[in-house]
């Protein structure tokens, strides 16, 4: 049995860490910048900042068990905290990034007001998150299995979750003050070894494709695999949409 972190690290890890040195260079992290990492996860950000000189990361995560396994793993210091009512004092970091967790926070924009609220005038406030309804293919693979095989399970489809779209994020940044506004997509690829490689991390629990999983009988989860197993191309692509602005 893994543990959540682990499981994490299976199922979404291998994007996520990816990802990383892209959107780090995408928000313009430069040496020397203090840098808050808003849902720091397992601590992929992190690793990637750190690749720059005297960058000092600060990461805020939910989740305790992330945070255990980011401490663990990566330098820098890692706190248990919400999105929402982040434990930092205004102007405190020179960029405020938050990758592949806004949309699932309850309230986005009020987590914006908080990234904005501790990051220093001219300093730097930027997310990304995975494009669900076409680019991140993994996905879409599997959603749109599922959804042939049950139509009920439509609304867990993450094609629905929110700013996932092209100029979803950047209306967000607008909206709420940010200049400079850029998005750009971030695109990377990753392939499976096997079908087991692909088909086993889903069945870890982690995000609504694992819960959906996890909430099959076992032939529905039997039919799940053996429909995803003739269509499953084990050469992946994932693209995510990236945003960043400039605090005024």
């Amino acid at each position: 049995m893994f543990s959540e972190s682990d499981g994490y690290e299976r199922f979404m890890g291998r994007w996520s860490r990816l990802l990383a040195p892209m959107f780090v260079s995408f928000a313009g992290v430069t040496e020397g910048d203090r840098v808050l990492d808003v849902g720091s996860g397992t601590g992929a950000l992190a690793a990637a900042a750190h690749t720059i000189q005297s960058v000092l990361v600060t990461g805020v995560e939910r989740a305790p068990a992330y945070v255990r396994y980011a401490r663990e793993h990566e330098d820098g210091r890692f706190e248990v905290g919400d999105a929402l009512a982040l434990p930092f004092a205004d102007d405190a970091f020179d960029r405020t990034l938050s990758m592949l967790v806004l949309n699932f926070v309850p309230d986005p924009a009020a987590a914006l007001q908080e990234m904005a609220r501790v990051t220093r005038a001219g300093g730097v406030v930027a997310a990304a998150v995975w494009d669900y309804g076409d680019g991140m293919q993994m996905l879409r693979t599997f959603w749109d299995a599922a959804v042939a095989l049950d139509p009920g399970a439509a609304p867990c489809d993450e094609r629905h979750m929110p700013l996932c779209t092209h100029g979803a994020l950047s209306e967000l940044w607008r909206t709420h003050g940010l200049q400079l506004v850029d998005e750009q997509p971030l695109t990377i690829e990753t392939g499976f070894a096997s079908f087991d490689d692909y088909w086993q991390p889903f069945l870890c629990g982690q995000g609504p494709a694992g819960v959906y999983v996890s909430s099959l009988s076992e032939s529905a989860r039997f039919a799940l695999e053996s429909s995803l197993r003739s269509g499953v191309n084990l050469s992946q692509r994932a693209r995510a949409w990236a945003v960043r602005g400039v605090l005024t």
